[in-house]
């Protein structure tokens, strides 16, 4: 008969390196679990960067980067101002509510009744507070009159980005080739859209390099007729309007940062009572 005392000995006495063990185990089981969440991490950080780039780098044009904040109440009044005057004709942003717009930007309903509003609703009658913010040109009479229909404009600070939408509008230079509105845009080459900002901007002409490819690039673009806006000014008109576009794509940023906020302090605070109970739970485990 085989004799176990010796094995039932040995096993006893080793039950607490048997533990320490699996403590040792289980550490390696999560340290291999953080590195595996850290590299998911890294992997979709770079990815959104890489994303971010591409976009940018869409247009064969370096982007510029407007400074604008939709924190900046004033900001967004003016850009909203500027963006009914001048682009509301033909654009419609009908994603987004007078009603909101007068909360998030600080105005009253008359304010925006008597700054914002312009349009009138099917029966003739003004269009109302809580109303879309859409414009009357029809689809045939916008295709008609452009080739396209001009697109909604609630989005597009998404699917383009800033920096797109503000080199865009610093852009716009003659070319007499260009039938139908007069003008081009580095940006966005063969664009049906003409320069309405031409009062305030005035007239560029391109500038062009050494042939190539019998082709001469252009270069860069000069003021050939000023406008009644210096080219400071201007910038900062267009970047109003940029941060009003950036708003109306995303009208709940600001919220949504603040809550991200508090929602991380309570994660860190979570975070610190684990770990001073995991110590106590853990500190007789060798």
């Amino acid at each position: 008969m085989v004799d176990y005392r010796h094995n039932r000995r040995y096993h006893g006495d080793s039950k607490r390196p048997r533990v320490a063990l699996r403590v040792k185990a289980a550490r390696k089981t999560d340290n291999s679990r953080f590195m595996i969440l850290g590299s998911a991490l890294l992997i979709a950080a770079s990815a959104l960067i890489y994303a971010s780039n591409s976009k940018a780098a869409g247009s064969a044009v370096e982007l510029e980067t407007p400074l604008i904040d939709q924190g900046n109440q004033r900001s967004l009044q003016r850009g909203a101002q500027a963006f009914v005057n001048n682009c509301l004709g033909c654009h419609s942003a009908d994603y987004n509510r007078y009603s909101r717009i007068a909360q998030d930007l600080g105005l009253s309903e008359e304010d925006v009744e008597n700054n914002l509003i312009f349009t009138t609703d099917d029966a003739g009658e003004p269009t109302k507070v809580g109303s879309l913010v859409s414009n009357n040109m029809t689809k045939d009479y916008g295709r008609q009159s452009f080739g396209v229909v001009p697109p909604n404009l609630s989005l597009t600070a998404r699917s383009r980005g800033t920096d797109w939408i503000y080199t865009f509008l610093k852009s716009f230079y003659v070319d007499p080739s260009i039938g139908t509105t007069g003008v081009n845009n580095l940006v966005y080459p063969g664009t049906a859209m003409p320069h309405v900002l031409w009062q305030k901007q005035g007239w560029q002409t391109p500038v062009y390099g050494e042939e190539a490819h019998g082709a001469r690039p252009i270069t860069a673009l000069e003021l050939s007729d000023p406008g009644s806006l210096s080219a400071e000014e201007y910038d900062d008109l267009i970047a109003d309007i940029t941060n009003f576009m950036a708003y109306m794509a995303d009208p709940i940023k600001q919220t949504r940062h603040r809550v991200g906020i508090i929602v991380m302090l309570f994660l860190f605070g979570l975070l610190a009572i684990a770990y001073l109970l995991k110590k106590e739970y853990w500190k007789d485990v060798t």
